[in-house]
């Protein structure tokens, strides 16, 4: 398997990508930052009928990883609503462990968030875990700003945010 991707291309995930889903959040670069993989697939297959959440694969010429976007005001509840009105969440996980530490996520990133601008979003927010050092390295390399801690769903979590 190749240690680079040569371009940051997204296709829709579709339910013949879920067992290598499965297989991603068995690796240990996922499943530290994931919960359980059995729940955390049946969230991913739910998301692929939803009007709200784009899961994506990120793809060169073969799966590389995983993304998604959702609407943040879709969502009831959501703890970051104050943001405003068009902003996307994204999450992203890189699927193949050569693929990680080699400076794909903050390219993957900029590149959705590129993606993202032009379709009219005015920002786009990402959470990682405080203790998620490489993650809030890699989205600050990619333009993300730290707006402060916040408790999501999921736990502690740095709310960080790039504008159009």
């Amino acid at each position: 398997m190749s240690e680079t991707l040569t371009r940051y291309a997204f296709r829709p995930m579709t339910h013949a990508d879920l067992p290598l889903m499965a297989a991603w959040l068995a690796e240990p670069q996922f499943a530290r930052w994931w919960g359980d993989p059995a729940a955390e697939l049946r969230d991913v297959e739910s998301n692929l009928a939803s009007d709200t959440v784009r899961p994506l694969v990120i793809d060169d010429d073969e799966p590389a990883g995983y993304l998604q976007s959702y609407d943040i005001h879709a969502e009831t509840g959501h703890p970051y609503q104050e943001q405003p009105p068009g902003t996307i969440g994204i999450d992203l996980s890189i699927g193949k462990p050569e693929l990680v530490g080699r400076g794909h996520g903050p390219r993957v990133m900029d590149a959705l968030a590129s993606e993202l601008f032009a379709a009219g979003a005015p920002r786009v927010v990402v959470d990682p875990h405080p203790a998620n050092v490489a993650a809030i390295r890699a989205f600050a390399k990619a333009g993300f700003r730290p707006l402060g801690e916040r408790t999501s769903i999921y736990g502690p979590a740095i709310m960080m945010a790039r504008d159009a």
